[in-house]
């Protein structure tokens, strides 16, 4: 009997070891959470971090169960493609994630657009956007589906829940999760009301519904680079740079010849276009060679080296180690 049961367990064994076996070769066999969290994105551990400052703000990451705000939001693409999140992930611009400057990595919020009611899950991945007047960034995947893309900003409201595990899932494998029930006009009204109350960037109309940007008949679908708001804080393709967002809370650098002073530069590209999506990412500018060749996306001047030193190392925390301080 005993030999029965033995050769019974030894079977199961082998049949259980086989079942593992193949190694990467059943990867592709597996759930799409499974699979995903092999490659790395996990919700565990969930990360807060210490206190931390960008230029002269400290912000102080909290985990707040009933987070409820309204505030203004952007987005940011393809020029941030491939780099690590504030969390350690790979950015994925199709993902729908978000960028918060307190919230514990990873968050799942509940984000509603305050001009159409459209509410979607979206999962916080990294830190910013260091912006005064802009609560969240979000990825170009999540401002789709929020139906932001033309508008580049927009007054929403940020709701951190605790969504079911297959949402999770969802989003973790870089897939949108459901969309949600459109917020009633009603709550919609009370969370405009809200927002008229707070400072606007320029371009949002009083109303709290964001002035949209159209494109030219026959172009594709709005794109940051392409499209950028009017309200002067992207850098427009073509167009000289003003009063861009203080990301790492550098003073923008003017775009033609810079004032005396320290800058830092944290790339040159040959294309204008590639210069102006990250200098709208970063809150930087954009300032061109004499000989129109070269656009140079950088912070400043500074009045000190010391300010330059500091905005120096904030951009290469940021994940731009190539970044130089220049003397002007």
């Amino acid at each position: 009997m005993r030999y029965t049961i033995k050769l019974a367990s030894c079977a199961a064994a082998v049949a259980f070891l086989a079942s593992c076996g193949g190694g990467d070769k059943q990867l592709s066999d597996l759930p799409p959470a499974a699979e995903t969290l092999t490659k790395g994105v996990s919700d565990f551990p969930v990360r807060l971090g210490s206190p931390y400052q960008v230029g002269n703000k400290t912000y102080t990451p909290a985990d707040i169960a009933a987070y409820d705000e309204v505030g203004y939001a952007s987005w940011y693409g393809a020029e941030l493609q491939g780099r690590n999140t504030a969390n350690g992930e790979v950015f994925m611009p199709s993902a729908v994630t978000a960028a918060h400057k307190t919230l514990p990595m990873p968050s799942y919020v509940e984000i509603t657009s305050l001009d159409t009611g459209r509410t979607i899950l979206a999962r916080v991945n990294d830190r910013g956007p260091f912006a005064n007047d802009r609560l969240i960034d979000l990825s170009e995947g999540a401002a789709k589906q929020l139906g932001i893309t033309a508008q580049g900003v927009a007054g929403v409201r940020v709701r951190k829940l605790n969504p079911p595990e297959q949402e999770r899932a969802m989003l973790r494998n870089g897939q949108p999760a459901s969309t949600r029930i459109d917020t009633p006009e009603s709550l919609l009204k009370i969370l405009r009301e809200k927002l008229s109350k707070m400072p606007r960037p320029a371009g949002i109309t009083a109303s709290a519904k964001p002035v949209p940007v159209k494109a030219a008949a026959g172009s594709p679908s709005p794109q940051p680079r392409s499209e950028p708001t009017s309200d002067g804080r992207f850098v427009r393709e073509g167009a000289s740079a003003a009063k861009p967002n203080a990301k790492l809370a550098a003073k923008p650098a003017p775009t033609q010849a810079a004032a005396a002073g320290y800058v830092v530069q944290i790339a040159a590209f040959s294309s204008r276009a590639r210069a102006d999506e990250l200098a709208r990412k970063m809150g930087a500018g954009v300032a061109t060679s004499s000989d129109g060749r070269l656009f140079r996306v950088r912070f400043g001047p500074f009045a000190t080296e010391a300010e330059g030193q500091r905005a120096l190392s904030d951009a290469q925390k940021r994940g731009y180690p190539q970044a130089r301080l220049f003397r002007e």
